[in-house]
């Protein structure tokens, strides 16, 4: 009976370190979608990229890919992302996609740009063009 006891404590304990794991996992993770408002931006190609992922300025996440679309006509790939509303992006900011690295998941990073006009809600970001 003592044997059966122990198993039980042992169990116990694994599932209690592993439920302790995942906290932790998630907690210092950026897993968490950010609430905003909408952007969209139009890509030749959006490979790699996917909803749920990562839109970050300087390396620091301040949006989240909400959708992704085929326009019909120009076969572009449409990306909706929602940005943070602390975060005002002037209407030559410029979205692209980028790697973490050579096995890490690919994001859309912005590089802000300059002018006074700021882009609406709902609004697109200009992408670089590809020849």
């Amino acid at each position: 009976m003592s044997r059966n006891a122990v198993e039980t404590v042992m169990g116990a304990l694994v599932l209690v370190v592993a439920a302790l794991f995942l906290f932790f996992a998630y907690t210092t993770s950026q897993v968490s979608s950010v609430r905003g408002y909408q952007l969209m931006a139009k890509f030749s190609n959006a490979g790699g990229l996917k909803s749920g992922g990562d839109v970050r300025i300087s390396g620091i996440k301040v949006g989240s890919i909400t959708n992704e679309t085929l326009d019909p006509k120009s076969f572009q790939a449409i990306v909706q992302m929602s940005i943070d509303p602390s975060i005002k992006l002037s209407t030559d900011s410029v979205a692209q996609i980028t790697s973490s690295g050579l096995l890490g998941d690919n994001f859309i990073s912005i590089e802000p740009g300059n002018e006074d006009e700021l882009i609406p809600a709902g609004g697109t970001i200009t992408t670089p063009r590809r020849r």
